[in-house]
């Protein structure tokens, strides 16, 4: 049995949450790492994570999509005082996309993301970024913060930027989109084994409106197995192996 973790899964917004961890691990993971997206997901995520010891490890974050300016000081302060039973933190990041920006702006979106990379800097902690249409101003945010370990989480985004992230040692993550997005696909040829880490982004809906629409499930972790392992010429096993460690390595888990 390959030995796989989910480095990326919102455990919180799954409502069989009971029912696919124990087919997570019948899949072969040995660990998920279950993301917050705001101050109640990080309360749940830690709540999961303590209830599923040595399996599922939180990471606290506020998303970009869920921003407001009224809500700043309360999100800061539950996550620096939480921050010791968390193995990273996020999601966090940036995220260009005019509906987004309609909510939270990008001098708003700066602002937090610099605030929660402090955090991750000041406690040595691993930063999970999310940075659709934003990848060099993402970049540019954790290398000035001073972070040593990060994750740009569904990386999609230009060449250039790749290898700054692979060149500073960051990794950057499969998901299930792997399948079928290009920008996607490209990124995981282009960046070394080293570098790659497994993830599902749960329970986002896949593909949608197309023949490869699904809603994943942390078990889908194999499906970035298997697209990875064909991109790079490898045998799943290696893909699983190196990115199992790769993984271990960076959140700090046995």
């Amino acid at each position: 049995m390959l030995r796989l973790i989910d480095t990326h899964a919102h455990l919180d917004e799954i409502e069989n949450l009971d029912e696919q961890i124990a087919e997570a691990k019948e899949a072969g993971l040995v660990a998920i790492i279950t993301v917050g997206s705001d101050l109640a997901s990080n309360r749940k995520v830690l709540e999961i994570a303590n209830r599923h010891k040595g399996f599922a490890y939180s990471a606290l974050g506020w998303h970009p999509w869920y921003i407001k300016e009224e809500e700043i000081d309360p999100h800061l302060e539950f996550i620096r005082a939480s921050i010791d039973k968390a193995v990273g933190v996020g999601e966090i990041g940036l995220d260009y996309h005019k509906r987004v920006r309609a909510i939270a702006d990008k001098d708003l979106q700066k602002r937090v993301l610099e605030e929660l990379l402090k955090i991750a800097a000041e406690h040595s902690k691993p930063a999970l970024i999310h940075s659709r249409y934003a990848w060099r101003d993402a970049y540019d945010a954790v290398d000035r913060a001073g972070v040593v370990k990060a994750v740009f989480h569904w990386y999609t985004g230009t060449s250039s930027v790749l290898r700054d992230i692979i060149s500073h040692r960051y990794y950057i993550s499969v998901t299930p989109a792997v399948e079928y997005h290009e920008e996607h696909r490209r990124a995981v040829r282009e960046a070394p084994l080293d570098r790659l880490l497994l993830e599902t982004d749960s329970p986002v809906t896949y593909g949608r409106g197309s023949a490869h629409e699904f809603v994943a499930s942390p078990a889908d972790v194999r499906r970035s197995l298997k697209v990875a392992a064909e991109l790079k010429g490898l045998s799943e096993e290696e893909i699983a192996a190196a990115t199992t460690e790769n993984a271990a390595r960076l959140f700090g888990i046995a």
